[in-house]
């Protein structure tokens, strides 16, 4: 049966109050939630920009490089780059609607049961482990095409690039395009995350009938 190791898991109470087709709908529409209010947070002006939990800032060294910048006098510079970062992060996330959607759909049984049984991040794990490499290949071009508008991303690379040489920034980080994408990627499993922990906090909260009864069982 489709759920049974996990209905059992969830204990006599939660059995009795839910069924496993209740079960499989309930951890779908839990999925779905949390990536459409992820996608829909922060696919729009001031997603990344505006929000100190997802803003991308300069890595590691630059970051402090850049607070010698802003004291010479160059913050409008150093600003337009976090800003750009900020913008392609924004510009790339709706392309992740699709995917998210296709990976709910293709949920298997064994998902479900780790998805209904784990912890608070089970269905940002889910996500994380079914999109983050085909996310990278849609977010990276789009990432690209917004930062190369900008004489500085070239320079961004040049610098992070020997700062990488010496141990001073990560590899994955010396180049612009990629260190937003990671980024970006992040932002978008730190915001499915936290959805998730108000669906399992608060089900009724939700306005949903059967993520209620069924994240409700589970408590």
């Amino acid at each position: 049966m489709f759920l049974l190791p996990a209905l059992a898991l969830a204990g006599p109470a939660a059995r009795a109050q839910f069924t496993e087709t209740d079960a499989a709908a309930g951890i779908r529409a839990a999925l779905e939630r949390g990536a459409q209010v992820a996608v829909d947070l922060l696919g729009r002006n001031d997603g990344f920009l505006g929000n100190p939990k997802v803003r991308i800032p300069l890595p590691g060294v630059l970051e402090d490089a850049a607070k010698l910048l802003r004291a010479t006098g160059q913050q409008r510079r150093v600003d337009e780059l976090v800003t750009t970062m900020n913008r392609a992060a924004e510009a790339a996330v709706p392309q992740a609607r699709s995917l998210l959607v296709a990976a709910v759909k293709s949920m298997s049984v064994d998902d479900g049961r780790r998805i209904l049984s784990g912890g608070d991040d089970s269905v940002t794990r889910f996500f994380a482990e079914k999109t983050r490499e085909p996310l990278s290949e849609r977010f990276l071009p789009i990432v690209t095409q917004q930062t190369e508008r900008l004489a500085l991303a070239d320079k961004y690379n040049a610098v992070a690039g020997k700062a990488a040489g010496f141990g001073l920034v990560r590899k994955q980080d010396a180049n612009l395009q990629q260190y937003v994408t990671g980024k970006a990627l992040d932002g978008l499993y730190l915001v499915i995350g936290e959805e998730e922990k108000k669906i399992r906090a608060d089900p009724v909260g939700t306005g949903s009938a059967i993520l209620k009864k069924v994240f409700g069982g589970l408590r």
